[in-house]
């Protein structure tokens, strides 16, 4: 039930959030300032289809779960209408220390240590009017201060909006490019789109709108995913995956329109990779899930990864409730 985001697949008062002590499915202890490992909301019901219930829940990297009372489950449709057997998009920082949702009829960012709230800059915070909520889709940079919002219009006619929590400033981007990643520092933004002629053309934006580099892209890159954008504005990382070969890391130039020789991916047969990006200091994150044999998702990896080498290095690993309806790790 988990939607998929980006081309690869082609958020002022605090409100109390209620703080629960659960025991810790984590192999990791707490770090010194807590961070979410990924936010889900449980499904009900003995029968298919089942459907979601309860409100959204943080399970943290300390073993506590965090229930966000505010935060509104289940979308209103373009009438009015609450759908029941859907929910709501979310949005979680890179770094596990904010997240986006909708409460009421705003878009608001909650600094999870903390636990102030407060509603998006400008038009960011606002929904649209004709459109079903489900279709209003945030996505936080690495460290939270930039949150991009995303409109599933049919008309692709809402530009995507990049809200700078710091300035205040809402710029627009063009509202048929997904946004598929951020730069480290939040100042860049990947996108992607299908042109005219069915191809994929990624783009890249500075937080103020400005087109900086855009490319046609080859199948290899378009094909194959999660990505991430570096600092540079025009490296893009990748993998690529193959039913007859093991997981590879490539660099996209798109400055000079070039693909890197591949290099193997330290990850088991088992994981599959799930959310890339990189840090200022050059090092890539990944995050990989693994499944049962009914195909669901069972546990989560996260490593850092060697651009050069492809080497990785564990960094935190969980087990998944049994029972979710919809999850989101932290970069998505």
């Amino acid at each position: 039930m988990k939607p998929s985001r980006g081309l690869a697949a082609l958020a002022v008062a605090a409100a109390a959030a209620t703080m629960i002590m659960t025991p810790a499915d984590a192999k990791t202890g707490a770090a010194s300032t807590d961070s979410v490992r990924y936010s889900w909301i449980k499904s009900c019901g003995k029968k298919e289809p089942k459907s979601p219930c309860g409100g959204w829940k943080l399970t943290m990297r300390s073993g506590r779960t965090i229930k966000l009372t505010d935060a509104r489950v289940n979308p209103k449709q373009a009438g009015g209408k609450v759908d029941k057997s859907s929910t709501t998009m979310f949005a979680i920082s890179g770094d596990g220390r904010f997240v986006s949702y909708i409460r009421g009829d705003k878009l608001v960012i909650r600094d999870v240590n903390r636990g102030q709230v407060r509603p998006l800059p400008g038009k960011a915070a606002d929904l649209p009017k004709g459109l079903d909520q489900s279709g209003v889709d945030p996505m936080i940079s690495p460290d939270g201060s930039i949150v991009v919002v995303d409109y599933f219009d049919d008309a692709e006619k809402l530009p995507t909006l990049v809200a700078d929590l710091k300035t205040g400033k809402v710029a627009k981007l063009p509202a048929k490019n997904n946004v598929m990643s951020f730069s480290p520092d939040g100042r860049h933004l990947l996108t992607g789109r299908f042109t005219d002629d069915n191809i994929t053309e990624f783009a890249v934006f500075d937080i103020d709108g400005h087109e900086t580099s855009r490319q046609v892209v080859p199948q290899i890159v378009s094909n194959n995913s999660p990505v991430a954008l570096a600092d540079d504005g025009t490296t893009v990382a990748l993998i690529v995956t193959g039913a007859s070969s093991k997981p590879r890391l490539r660099t996209y130039d798109l400055s000079s329109d070039t693909v890197s020789d591949a290099v193997p991916l330290g990850m088991p047969k088992n994981e599959s990779a799930q959310r890339l990006y990189w840090d200022s200091a050059g090092t890539l994150t990944l995050w990989n899930t693994s499944g049962n044999d009914e195909g669901t998702v069972v546990s989560a990896v996260k490593r850092t990864v060697n651009a050069e080498t492809g080497a990785t290095r564990k960094l935190d690993s969980f087990t998944v409730r049994a029972d979710p309806w919809t999850w989101w790790l932290p970069g998505e």
